[in-house]
């Protein structure tokens, strides 16, 4: 079936994006069709400065939303929301009311737009809700546009929100999110009017460049293995794989061109601006990347497009996966955040200008973000920590687990004259009251791109390379977000300081900014990541490399990082602790999951094809045999049996153990200690029984083996 199927048709609504990009979008043109001027300035406002809509503007609002809605052939709408599962949520409501037996009307009210309440107890909540205790919230986030979304089925009108515990806490991505932008602002505008007073506003942005693989549907059906954990538990490497560099940026297969087509057509019509496509390095590997947008609307657009990936590719028999490991021995995937800021006023923070005062501005910003990522390195290594993430970080494809900073040869040469060289006072008139060498000759193109390095200078952005592709990207940017706003507010309290010592303005940022770079030049690395050299770097300097999970977790907790988030308003010690509790379990479930399919597996599929492979080839050997053969003619088969007898005696004791080890882990009820012992003692397991099956694998007849093989996965099209 997976070597007859064909591509499948894609009927596109234009021949130009521009005709239908955006349509199913209430946006800009769509509020202004159906909604009053002060129902439309409200929204504006409300996105702008952060003003609250009042209920009676809400009405108006709901309204126009359910005329536009219905307009489209909406029926129903839903609070969509992102919970802390890892996925998107939604609970749908239709528009009507019945007013008698037989008569109802479409109705959509202020309250229904405004907020609703879903059942919180049936959510990860980390203890912060009893399972009796249902009661939360999902409020209406109107900085995120409302959309509709188009199954082929039905039609649903969906409303960004939040979603709160009955007490207030966040039980969701997006919350804490916008805390974190909002003090991320507050903290860069104070700095950016130390340049130029008119700055207003800062608008933090991102770019997602979302990596994939693609199987068939039929094949990825028939490994259990993929369909329950997301990843082959086992399978031998193909012999041709990524060796001959000839998949990346190469012509794209039909099949699987049609189905970008498609996927790229449905999230244009819901605003999502994708601009790339193309073949990544390993067989069976793709990318798609959007514009870069406000990190709020990045993000929801990012779930958004993973769920529509995931419904496009049933039409055309693929099966997509987001796992960041697949498949052992090629490249797994990554979810590239490219993230800036940009003032009001239209300049790019991150980007170095021509003269040597806005260069100081781009140095200050630039300096800070690399100060705050030296001081909590193992708060962001937390915030990328999962059990799919494991698998890919250290690899040769991704970033090492230690967190660097990549800023190029010509902008180390910036900070090293910063570092060693005075301030000096120009002549040229205010705007360059002081200039050091260097500074104003740092170019747009500063950099060459570190794929080894986990957080790199790009030229007008840092790129944070290590985020995995199923992740949520709020997460880092949570994280992000908020130690370059506490950095900003540390960097003006050194700043007023230093003035108070006789300083001008210029001369106390360039001396505070020299200190921060003497402080933090540990963190910048030019070289190969991926290199043994540079563990052993890394450890001279300090720099830790947590390779595991449960490990990488603990950053969560820690007093300086629960002291962080509280200060800055983002989350308080009872949400972090709850988040925490949240990802160590799912971690520990996850590897319960994975081992439990392996023993599985091993047990129905595996040893049973090894055992039937083996009986036919020692009936083989016994028939030869009996005919009277030479011993040596039939050898061969005897020897073949005791390696597969070995291998699968081998194969049975480390299943057994594994289980054992997992019993004896499922038995400790403290959380974290239950984690560290699945880390230590079952996940250790899978190398070993991996590597024996994979050796039957290697050594089994095609006909036995019932689950399909990398060469099939990664290569019919």
């Amino acid at each position: 079936m997976a070597q007859t199927r064909t591509k499948v048709k894609v009927d596109l609504p234009s021949d130009k994006i521009s005709d239908y990009f955006g349509s199913h979008v209430f946006g800009d043109k769509a509020m202004k069709a159906h909604l009053s001027k002060e129902a439309y300035k409200a929204i504006k406002a409300a996105r702008e400065t952060g003003e609250k809509i009042d209920r009676e503007i809400a009405e108006q609002v709901a309204a126009g939303m359910r005329q536009w809605a219905v307009s489209k052939g909406v029926t129903h709408y839903t609070h969509w929301f992102q919970p802390l599962t890892g996925t998107t949520a939604e609970k749908h409501d239709a528009f009507f009311d019945p007013i008698s037996d037989t008569e109802s009307v479409e109705k959509f009210t202020g309250s229904a737009l405004v907020q609703q309440e879903p059942d919180a107890s049936s959510f990860p909540s980390g203890g912060l809700r009893n399972t009796f205790e249902a009661r939360g919230y999902t409020a209406w986030d109107p900085s995120s546009p409302v959309f509709v979304v188009d199954n082929k089925i039905g039609k649903t009108l969906c409303i960004p929100t939040i979603f709160v515990s009955y007490t207030g806490e966040a039980l969701d991505y997006k919350a804490p999110l916008l805390k974190s932008l909002h003090a991320l602002e507050s903290s860069a505008v104070e700095v950016c009017q130390l340049f130029d007073k008119n700055v207003k506003k800062v608008q933090a942005t991102l770019g997602i460049e979302q990596e994939y693989f693609l199987v068939d549907e039929a094949l990825y059906n028939a490994r259990p293995d993929m369909v329950i954990t997301g990843r082959t538990l086992f399978g031998y490497s193909a012999a041709k794989g990524q060796q001959l560099e000839d998949h990346y940026f190469g012509s794209i297969p039909e099949r699987v061109y049609a189905y970008m087509l498609d996927f790229e057509t449905e999230a244009l019509k819901l605003g999502i601006p994708l601009k790339t496509r193309h073949n990544e390095v390993a067989p069976g590997q793709f990318e798609c990347a959007p514009n870069f947008e406000d990190i709020n609307l990045a993000i929801d657009h990012n779930q958004l497009l993973m769920d529509i990936m995931e419904k496009i590719a049933r039409r055309h028999g693929l099966k997509v996966l987001f796992h960041e490991k697949p498949f052992a021995g090629i490249n797994g995937s990554g979810k590239h955040n490219n993230w800036s800021m940009g003032t009001d006023t239209g300049v790019n923070l991150l980007s170095p200008g021509n003269t040597p005062n806005k260069n100081l501005q781009f140095l200050t910003f630039f300096v800070n973000v690399i100060k705050a990522v030296h001081d909590y390195p193992d708060l962001l290594r937390a915030s990328i920590a999962s059990t799919e993430n494991q698998h890919r970080l250290g690899a040769n494809e991704a970033p090492p687990s230690i967190i660097s900073v990549f800023i190029g040869s010509q902008l180390t040469e910036v900070l090293n004259e910063l570092e060693s060289n005075k301030a000096k006072k120009s002549t040229k008139g205010k705007a360059e009251s002081i200039i050091f060498p260097r500074i104003p000759e740092i170019l747009l193109d500063n950099t060459d791109r570190n794929r080894t390095s986990p957080f790199a200078f790009t030229g007008n952005k840092f790129e944070f390379r290590a985020v995995g592709s199923s992740a949520n990207s709020a997460s880092p940017m949570i994280v992000l977000n908020t130690i370059v706003s506490q950095q900003l507010k540390a960097f003006m309290t050194d700043l007023k300081a230093a003035m108070k010592k006789g300083l001008s303005q210029d001369e106390a940022v360039v001396t505070v900014l020299r200190a921060y770079v003497k402080q933090s030049k540990n963190i910048l690395f030019e070289g190969n990541g991926y290199s043994e050299e540079w563990l052993k770097e890394a450890l001279k300097r300090g720099l830790t490399n947590i390779t595991d999970v449960p490990n990488a977790l603990k950053a969560y907790v820690d007093k300086d990082v629960l002291k962080l988030f509280d200060q800055s308003g983002v989350l308080s010690a009872k949400e972090v602790h709850a988040r925490y509790e949240i990802l160590i379990e799912e971690y520990t479930k996850k590897i319960q999951i994975e081992s439990r399919v392996m023993g599985d597996l091993a047990n129905t599929m595996v040893i049973p094809a090894a055992m039937n492979y083996q009986n036919k080839l020692a009936a083989t050997a016994k028939n030869m045999k009996e005919l009277g053969m030479k011993k040596a003619s039939y050898d061969v088969y005897i020897k073949t049996v005791e390696e597969i007898s070995g291998y699968v005696s081998e194969l049975k004791r480390f299943v057994f153990e594994m289980v054992e080890a997992r019993k004896r882990a499922n038995a400790v009820d403290d959380v974290e200690k239950r984690a560290q012992m699945y880390c230590s003692e079952v996940q250790p397991y899978f190398h070993q029984i991996r590597y024996l099956a994979d050796k039957l694998e290697r050594i089994v007849e095609n006909e036995c083996w019932q689950l399909p093989k990398y060469r099939e996965l990664l290569f019919i099209r």
